[in-house]
């Protein structure tokens, strides 16, 4: 698929999702099939300060506002901030003093995190509609950008992390949480446009992601957590025959969500 099909994929799903949210049924990251709830690679946010449980919609694969380094007075951008989870969770540790923004590219997700914000009344936080790969930020606007299962979906990687470094204050840094794969997955999976909007067609080998991110211009890159994630045969099973999927499990192929985090020198 063209990169601009790919995105209307994404918007399409995304937005289908914050309509489950609203009916109460539930979704995550596996948000590719009927069969979603199988391969949910959520973390759990609930003993987080500033957690709102109507912002969390079980889009993330990561804790990326863990090892963000966030402090007082901060200001800090949220990349696809969905309902606006990890923005208010940023806007506990920044206070009163500090900014938080939400760049999001589904108005539905921007129209649900306006909502969840109307309730809180905070007044230095914004949602704003943009493209990761031409945020509408200007230059070395932000101290630390983060990001939760996102940048994955992001057809051309290269341009986004040259954005996150446009938009970095001299000495900023970002921390992001991402899926990514070491070895081949089957290439139906990696075809299938449903399993992008899934998190899972869209990563990258860890190798090749770290260093788009070295390329890019950061230092200091560094992985603070790994986590395997297993996709459940009757995920498979949509996709892959059963010999194809006997191959999968016994080859060196895996999925992994990684947090990373590197500078702007």
């Amino acid at each position: 698929m063209e990169n601009t099909e790919l995105k209307e994929v994404v918007k399409n799903k995304y937005s289908e999702i914050v309509i489950a949210a609203d009916l109460s049924k539930g979704c995550g990251c596996g948000c590719a099939s009927d069969k979603a709830d199988l391969a949910d690679f959520s973390e759990n946010y609930k003993s987080f300060d500033g957690y709102v449980a109507d912002a969390d919609l079980g889009l993330g694969c990561g804790l990326p506002t863990k090892y963000a380094g966030i402090k007082e007075s901060n200001v800090v951008v949220d990349l696809g901030s969905g309902a606006g989870n990890d923005v208010f969770v940023a806007r506990s540790v920044v206070g009163e003093k500090g900014t938080v923004v939400g760049i999001d590219f589904t108005d539905a997700m921007l129209s649900k995190a306006n909502r969840n914000l109307s309730k809180l009344n905070y007044k230095n936080v914004y949602f704003k509609l943009g493209d990761i790969e031409n945020l509408p930020l200007e230059d070395n606007f932000a101290d630390v950008v983060i990001s939760n299962c996102v940048l994955n979906l992001v057809p051309d990687k290269q341009k986004a992390f040259a954005e996150i470094n446009r938009t970095l204050k001299a000495g900023g840094h970002f921390c992001v949480s991402d899926m990514v794969t070491s070895g081949e997955l089957p290439k139906r999976i990696r075809e299938a446009a449903a399993m992008y909007a899934g998190c899972v067609a869209g990563a990258l080998k860890q190798e090749e992601y770290l260093g788009i991110i070295e390329q890019s211009g950061f230092t200091n890159v560094e992985v603070k957590e790994t986590r395997l994630i297993t996709l459940p045969d009757e995920l498979l099973k949509e996709y892959l025959s059963e010999d194809e999927i006997s191959d999968f499990r016994k080859s060196n192929s895996s999925i992994s969500s990684i947090t990373v985090v590197g500078y702007k020198s």
